[in-house]
């Protein structure tokens, strides 16, 4: 399915390099990862079947169908896909009603850009559902638009759902940062040529060529992001 995301014209920040900034969701703004695995693990066991730890490692960072169908496989439940995906969701949504605890620095860093009227994309494989319960929390007037993962025919580790998101802004994806903090959405966002920040959740993810690893979001703020069209992290 294509998106349905309006065209937006945005112009890029006022002496910098830096045209957009585009950020992951869960595990990189929100501290969801988990929440994400706990469903799983509830719901597996409810089919009969314990999930093995080296598990979370695969399915961290989505998209759910690519994570729901390695679940099954390793596991042999017997449950159909759409219905897993349909399951874990619906979970999902019931779980983060109450609102999603934001990474250290997701708050500051999403007022800074907004301070500075940076365009700013929250570019998430999950599904429209989830993001639109969890902006609740982050502040829908942070982002210029948002992509998920089910609005894409193919989303993350693809470089699509980064390359809308640029288009939609105007945007050269190389004059774009992307926060990231999975090996899956580093590889979307380097595909699409994109400068890539990664701030690591649940698994390591090493440094490499036009990619800045970091402990956390306190790290990044706009000065940092801009030096990232610079070389100068």
């Amino acid at each position: 399915m294509t998106s349905s995301i309006p065209a937006v014209e945005t112009r890029p920040a006022a002496g910098s390099a830096l045209q957009a900034v585009l950020l992951d969701m869960d595990g990189t703004l929100v501290d969801t990862e988990g929440f994400w695995w706990d469903v799983e693990v509830a719901v597996f066991a409810e089919l009969g079947h314990q999930l093995l730890e080296e598990y979370r490692a695969v399915v961290v960072g989505g998209p759910m169908a690519r994570s729901a169908s390695f679940l099954i496989q390793a596991t042999g439940a017997k449950i159909a896909l759409a219905e897993l995906t349909a399951l874990l969701n619906s979970r999902f949504s019931e779980m983060i009603g109450h609102g999603v605890p934001l990474m250290p620095g997701a708050r500051r860093l999403l007022a800074e850009l907004a301070a500075h009227s940076v365009p700013t994309a929250l570019v998430s494989a999950s599904h429209r559902q989830i993001i639109d319960r969890v902006l609740h929390t982050l502040g829908a007037e942070n982002f210029t638009l948002t992509v998920a993962g089910d609005e894409m025919e193919r989303t993350k580790p693809h470089p699509d759902p980064y390359l809308l998101a640029a288009a939609r802004l105007g945007a050269d994806p190389a004059r774009c940062a992307v926060v990231e903090d999975t090996m899956t959405g580093v590889t979307a966002a380097e595909a699409a040529g994109c400068r890539v920040v990664a701030v690591p959740s649940v698994a390591p993810i090493p440094p490499a060529a036009g990619r800045t690893v970091v402990g956390s979001l306190e790290e990044v703020d706009l000065r940092f992001l801009r030096g990232l069209m610079t070389g100068k992290h």
